[in-house]
C-alpha cells in the first residue's frame, strides 16, 4: 500500500471533520465524510435515516462503507461518532491506516453542539445524552492506541501530532517496501 489513510474517529463534536479539512489541505490527501457519503446514497439526512429506518438500518450503511473504504489508500476518513460501536470497523481501518481517535470535554462537546439540530441521537436535554452516550462509548474510544484531546487546541494543532504519525507510518512502511524489494530471492 503506497499511502495509508488517516482515519479520525470519536465522539461527536470532538473535531474530526474540521481537523481532516486541515490534514487534507496539508497532505493533498482526499478528505471522506462518511457521513455526507451515506446521507447522498440514502437520499436523506442522517436524523431522517434514523426516524423512518432506524439506527440498525444507518449501522448496517456505515459498516459497508467502512469495509469499501478500507480497500482504498490515500484517504483522510472522517467517520460517524458511533463507528466504535462495532469492533470490525476499527480493525478493517486498522489495517489499512492510521487510526486517531479525537477526544474532548463533555462541557466542551455541548458547546460546539448545543445549536446543532441535526443530531439524531440529541434531542432534548442535550447536556445529559452526552455526558450519557459518552459514558458508554468512553471505553470503546479508549481503546484506540492514540488518541488526542482537543480541548484548548485549535484544529491546525490536533493536526500536528497526526501528521507526524502519519508520516513515521508512512516511512516505515517505506522502508519495508525497499527491503523486500532489495532482499534476494532464496
Amino acid at each position: 500500500m503506497k499511502n495509508k489513510n488517516i482515519i479520525l474517529v470519536g465522539f461527536m463534536g470532538t473535531g474530526k471533520t474540521v481537523t481532516g479539512r486541515v490534514l487534507a489541505e496539508q497532505t493533498g490527501l482526499e478528505l471522506v465524510d462518511m457521513d455526507s457519503i451515506i446521507e447522498a446514497r440514502a437520499g436523506k439526512a442522517i436524523s431522517e435515516i434514523f426516524a423512518t429506518d432506524g439506527e440498525a438500518a444507518f449501522r448496517t450503511m456505515e459498516r459497508e462503507l467502512v469495509q469499501e473504504l478500507a480497500q482504498r489508500e490515500g484517504l483522510i476518513i472522517s467517520t460517524g461518532g458511533g463507528i466504535v460501536l462495532n469492533p470490525d470497523n476499527i480493525a478493517d481501518f486498522e489495517k489499512t491506516g492510521l487510526v486517531v481517535c479525537l477526544k474532548a470535554s463533555p462541557e466542551l462537546i455541548f458547546q460546539r453542539l448545543e445549536k446543532d439540530g441535526s443530531r439524531p441521537l440529541l434531542v432534548g436535554d442535550k447536556k445529559a445524552q452526552i455526558a450519557s452516550i459518552l459514558e458508554t462509548r468512553q471505553p470503546l474510544y479508549d481503546a484506540i492506541t492514540r488518541g488526542i484531546d482537543t480541548d484548548g487546541l485549535t484544529a491546525e494543532e490536533t493536526a500536528k501530532p497526526i501528521l507526524r504519525a502519519y508520516e513515521e507510518m508512512n516511512d516505515f512502511s517505506h522502508r519495508d517496501n525497499e527491503e523486500n524489494e532489495e532482499a534476494p530471492n532464496q
